[in-house]
């Protein structure tokens, strides 16, 4: 009998040594709030940043939009004068139809010349890289720089008159930088050569998404190259077309450096090139800065490209259905 019993103790004796011990529960607690919040930590600085120079300036700007205020004056509550004021403004509609019509001619433009270039260089060769390459490096050259390379190369003695002269296209130079259409569609080239390879970039990466077995059937049914990028591949890339057409319109709409540089900041003869960031530049800033109405303006800009947004939303979805 006693040696049952100790038997059966040894056994409890045994159990009880290999059921764990009872965790703390404070410091499990502190444990998990620490895990909690870490990644909310790592977030917190970028958060405030934001917060401060994107959040609390938006709505600063939206309360300015409705004052006299200037520099250094806080201003007083006008309402809605200064919109009034916008629309009958010559420097604002003229800045608002430039802007409009950069958007009409650049957008088409970069929706579908870096698809074409894309579709070109999409192979894994060495030549290709090359030029993939080659075609990217605008992108990543300084405002400053591509100004200075422009405005020699259009200049009235630079390269390109210099060389329509010598083949006798041209008998007087071409007033690429002293004409206000001159400047203007000079400004949208630079814009396009800016911007293929960034787009070229993005289609890439929705070309490598389409299988390549809809290439050979097509190739199977006897359609060529320009039949397969009508029938695959446009289709194969829709929605990342519809995103560079957002990205692009903001990026048209808001032009500025091409058209301060090539001009050197005056806005083209007479102030006829003014595009809407130039105006806003022009009016928010030196000692006789009239913030409230380039506020006003920045928020016109908003509600226009938020229009412009909200429409390319609606048609991409009529298209899907």
């Amino acid at each position: 009998m006693s040696k049952a019993v100790s038997a059966a103790d040894r056994s409890e004796a045994r159990k009880a040594s290999d059921r764990p011990e009872p965790m703390n529960t404070k410091h499990k607690g502190t444990r998990d709030i620490a895990t909690t919040a870490a990644p909310y930590l790592f977030v917190l600085p970028a958060f405030v940043i934001v917060f401060v120079f994107v959040v609390l300036a938006a709505l600063n700007t939206f309360r300015l939009a409705f004052t006299d205020s200037r520099l250094l004056i806080p201003g007083k509550f006008v309402g809605f004068k200064n919109f009034i004021t916008l629309f009958h403004d010559e420097y604002f509609l003229t800045a608002l139809f430039n802007s409009s019509l950069y958007v009409v001619c650049v957008v088409p433009c970069m929706v579908i010349l870096p698809l074409i270039l894309a579709y070109l260089v999409r192979g894994n060769s060495k030549i290709m890289g090359f030029f993939r390459t080659a075609f990217y490096m605008p992108v990543v050259m300084s405002a400053v720089v591509v100004g200075m390379i422009w405005t020699n190369l259009l200049d009235s003695a630079g390269l390109v008159n210099s060389v329509f002269k010598a083949l006798k296209i041209i008998t007087k130079p071409i007033p690429f930088l002293t004409d206000r259409w001159g400047v203007l569609f000079s400004s949208m080239f630079v814009t396009i050569w800016l911007g293929l390879g960034y787009y070229m970039v993005i289609y890439l990466t929705a070309l490598a998404n389409i299988d390549e077995s809809l290439y050979e059937a097509a190739s199977l049914d006897g359609a060529g190259p320009v039949r397969q990028f009508i029938s695959v591949t446009i289709p194969g890339v829709r929605s990342t077309m519809m995103l560079i057409m957002m990205l692009s319109t903001i990026a048209a709409f808001r032009v500025f450096n091409e058209v301060y540089v090539l001009t050197n900041g005056s806005a083209g003869p007479g102030g006829m090139d003014m595009t809407m960031s130039m105006l806003i530049k022009r009016e928010g800033t030196g000692i006789q800065a009239r913030t409230g109405y380039a506020s006003a303006i920045s928020l016109v800009v908003l509600v226009i490209v938020g229009a412009l947004l909200i429409i390319q939303q609606i048609v991409q979805k009529r298209g899907e259905d």
